[in-house]
């Protein structure tokens, strides 16, 4: 293997996104995890689905993310009664010029976030396909180009089912994580108590101001592929993928896009904690995240109360990390 030669200067990024988190921190207190999940996903170009009870800041955090990058932002609540026109717009015609002009729904922005995404019809969900792995929407043959930066959050819960749909696989394949937002502890409890009494969330979010630009941001991506990971390392992420797709208690394992997004993700990790290279511990932190919407598991392992996550850790458990 041949030394690195250019060692990517990561400390005005780092200090951005020291500046980023503080800023997330002086609103979202006792979620660390989706914080540091949902820059990692920012910075390796991804989307990211959201799943928690109600009441666990999953929409605050997304609109404070928006607000803190100097991007265009909209917000989609679905429903059951959604068209797929109502997402990525339609043509409407103009009877001046006597012909069909293009009006862009709400999807074109730079930031997306969509709530309860689980609650809009199969034909809805399907015209975010198009648009979430091509950056691209086709209508009536024409196609219209996203600009970057382009990212959906979107968020679901896992409680209630009635009038939810279940996402296809092949839309959940295009989110490059999925996290999970539990409930805070005692004393994160109490801190978010103090917080309210001190102002409204509102009033904290309206006053914030964007600290990064969508150059800097283009930037930071083109520095998060230039992340050294050695074959070692790499040789792991494909290992533990390949387990997937021969566990027993998997019917389905994930693909070589989990490959490639657990690399991503490993990178960004390695960059928000202040490194140019990916260590073990950046795959181990980040597979869950990127691997527990892409497996399914059989009926039977089901039927005991398993689930993907119990699945994943075990698969690494039998995989020797490399130190």
């Amino acid at each position: 293997m041949e030394p690195i030669d250019k060692h990517i200067a990561i400390e005005p990024l780092t200090e951005i996104l020291d500046n980023l988190k503080e800023r997330i921190g002086q609103v979202i207190v006792g979620q660390d995890t989706m914080v540091e999940l949902l820059l990692a996903g920012l910075l390796a170009d991804g989307h990211i689905l959201i799943e928690g009870v109600p009441g666990v800041a999953k929409t605050l955090t997304a609109k404070l993310m928006a607000r803190l990058i100097d991007a265009s932002f909209s917000r989609l609540q679905f429903t059951p009664d959604l068209m797929p026109s109502d997402v990525i717009g339609t043509n409407v015609f103009n009877p001046q010029s006597a012909s069909f002009q293009f009006k862009p729904g709400p999807v074109f922005a730079n930031m997306v976030l969509i709530d309860e995404i689980n609650r809009a019809p199969a034909k809805t969900q399907s015209a975010l396909f198009e648009v979430m792995e091509e950056r691209q929407v086709t209508i009536d043959g024409t196609t219209h180009t996203m600009q970057p930066p382009f990212m959906v959050i979107a968020t679901q819960n896992p409680i209630e089912h009635e009038g939810t749909y279940r996402l296809p696989e092949a839309q959940l394949d295009r989110f490059l994580m999925k996290i999970i937002v539990g409930y805070p502890s005692m004393e994160q409890e109490v801190s978010i108590l103090t917080l309210h009494d001190q102002g409204s969330d509102h009033d904290r979010l309206a006053s914030l101001q964007p600290i990064i630009s969508r150059e800097v941001l283009k930037v930071a991506r083109q520095q998060i592929r230039r992340v050294h990971a050695e074959p070692r390392l790499i040789d792991l992420i494909a290992r533990i993928v390949w387990e997937t797709r021969n566990d027993r208690a998997l019917f389905i394992g994930a693909s070589p896009r989990a490959s490639i997004a657990t690399l991503q993700v490993a990178k960004a990790v390695a960059v928000i904690r202040g490194r140019d290279f990916i260590i073990p511990e950046d795959i181990v932190f980040a597979a869950p995240h990127v691997l527990r919407h892409r497996i399914l598991l059989t009926p039977e392992k089901e039927m005991e109360g398993a689930t993907p996550d119990d699945a994943i850790r075990d698969i690494i458990s039998r995989i020797e990390i490399p130190r």
